[in-house]
């Protein structure tokens, strides 16, 4: 009875983590945004001013109204004058220019230049010739990485999470040539590494480690074997 008692309320704990800590997320995330953008709203302009009760999500709501309107405003020819002004004001404080403008390169390249960035899972020899980890296609190496990584050969910049907390990692240029795609979407290969490895996918990825002739020595591989190869010819 103490076991099924055990079992069955482990199996419960399974069930409720998951959702309880994405409610208490997702509730904490409302409850910043509103304690931040509230207080810039004047209260002739606010719905709560005239409510007997709190609107949570308010604040929420009007951010995301306030970034569409900015968004409209700097398609059209004055909202881009504006902003060309504001920028030359701001890139005449010798501080506040390099972190505007480092701020701005990190975002432009985020949302516009690198669509296709964490997309892709590849399979990359690391820490050691031998082992390998799961990591995520962050970015095409150019001018000075290519030339120095890939010797005119195409580069990539992968991305290895660590486990269980993929929000921190490593950031490494390889050789595309050197990396091995993995027939697994960006979700499933997040639950794997979450997971300790303890959440596969339901099924295996065909050739994650493919062998097109015989497996060198210190590449990852078991040195060459004449006997093993004629077995595997026969």
């Amino acid at each position: 009875m103490l076991r099924w008692l055990r079992n069955r309320f482990l199996t419960g704990l399974v069930v409720a983590a998951p959702i309880g800590v994405t409610i208490w997320l997702v509730f904490t995330f409302i409850n910043f945004v509103d304690r931040v953008i509230k207080p810039l709203v004047p209260a002739r302009y606010n719905p709560e001013t005239y409510l007997p009760f709190a609107i949570p999500g308010m604040g929420l709501l009007i951010a995301i109204l306030g970034l569409t309107l900015l968004g409209a405003l700097a398609a059209n020819i004055f909202g881009q004058t504006l902003i060309g002004l504001g920028e030359r004001i701001v890139n005449g404080v010798p501080l506040i220019r390099n972190i505007y403008s480092a701020l701005k390169q990190i975002v432009e390249t985020v949302f516009q230049g690198q669509q296709n960035s964490f997309k892709e899972v590849v399979l990359v020899e690391y820490p050691m010739a031998g082992s390998y980890a799961v990591a995520f296609v962050a970015s095409e190496g150019r001018g000075v990485i290519r030339q120095t990584v890939g010797k005119g050969e195409p580069v990539i910049g992968v991305f290895i999470p660590t486990t269980p907390n993929p929000t921190s990692g490593f950031l490494l240029f390889v050789p595309r040539s050197k990396v091995t795609p993995l027939d697994l979407s960006v979700e499933e290969a997040a639950k794997l590494i979450i997971s300790f490895g303890m959440v596969t996918p339901d099924r295996l990825p065909e050739g994650a480690i493919p062998s097109d002739g015989p497996i060198k020595a210190g590449a990852g591989g078991m040195p060459d074997d004449p006997e093993r190869d004629e077995d595997a010819k026969s």
